[in-house]
């Protein structure tokens, strides 16, 4: 079978749908609420954060990368009074398998998921972990036996592995958190950039520094667009982040990976006609 765009971007686009219910659905939600807390962010902090175990505001800043100045430590450590590391992670997962049950519906127990949770298991476990901060904490924790919280453990390691390797390609261009925000909204049609969700609670000033600085180095035009250098730029970092999260899928036979792509797809569909996206997921 033959593929005309990297192997990582198109498991990426399949895969995608299936860790990101954690932030479009109720259930992962509910299951937080469960714990203590009372709203989405302690929630978030507390469950994307839990592999780490109890690390300072700073290693998680460090870690997420794309969060303004201070907005974790408004949630790490304090997240901590409230739950441990370790519940926190299971009812992240809890959540996020009772969303996908509830959307897929039958297709969850068929023995084509299970086929795709085993091989998406055996791709997102082959990497080596070196440099991968986020994707080293989840191999720390075992690999579900459930099918389905299989295959969302696997998706969220695969996820956590290229944002690990994304921060490679932001850093080795030397753009920031809040400046990829803008690169992607403008990149996504979105305009003005500073209205984008991930960044539009930000200090008017904050966000105009922002601006001025990318202007400065002539990736955006006087009326915050990008340039054709702004755009290049944008390119490079995709076209890194895609190489540098080839290798899971190394570690799968060429037949495996077309049978993961083949039984990916319904999922994958089934999932984005519910609105599970990444467009401003977390």
């Amino acid at each position: 079978m033959q593929h005309s765009e990297p192997v990582a971007r198109r498991l990426f686009e399949l895969t995608e749908p299936i860790s990101v219910v954690n932030f479009f659905s109720p259930e992962p939600n509910d299951a937080m609420a469960a714990l203590g807390f009372r709203n989405y962010w302690d929630g978030y902090f507390a469950g994307r954060s839990a592999p780490l175990g109890r690390v300072p505001a700073e290693v998680v800043h460090a870690a997420f990368y794309n969060f303004a100045d201070g907005e974790v430590a408004r949630h790490i450590p304090r997240v901590w009074d409230t739950t441990t590391p370790e519940a926190a992670h299971a009812s992240r997962q809890q959540g996020c398998v009772a969303a996908l049950r509830r959307i897929l519906g039958a297709l969850a127990d068929t023995s084509d998921l299970s086929c795709a949770a085993e091989l998406l298991a055996k791709a997102s476990t082959s990497a080596a972990t070196e440099g991968r901060v986020m994707y080293a904490g989840l191999r720390a924790l075992p690999v579900p036996e459930e099918p389905v919280a299989r295959l969302w453990h696997a998706a969220n390691m695969l996820r956590e592995h290229r944002g690990d390797g994304h921060i490679v390609a932001l850093v080795s261009e030397r753009i920031g958190g809040t400046e990829s925000h803008v690169l992607s909204a403008l990149d996504m049609g979105i305009y003005p950039a500073e209205s984008f969700g991930r960044i539009h609670h930000l200090p008017e000033a904050r966000l105009a520094e922002v601006m001025d600085g990318l202007r400065d180095r002539g990736l955006l035009d006087a009326d915050g667009r990008l340039t054709d250098t702004g755009r290049a730029t944008k390119a490079r970092i995709e076209s890194l982040t895609d190489a540098l999260a080839e290798a899971p899928y190394e570690g799968l036979e060429p037949v495996e990976l077309d049978r993961l792509t083949a039984l990916l797809q319904p999922i994958s569909e089934r999932l984005r006609a519910t609105g599970s996206n990444s467009d401003n997921a977390g």
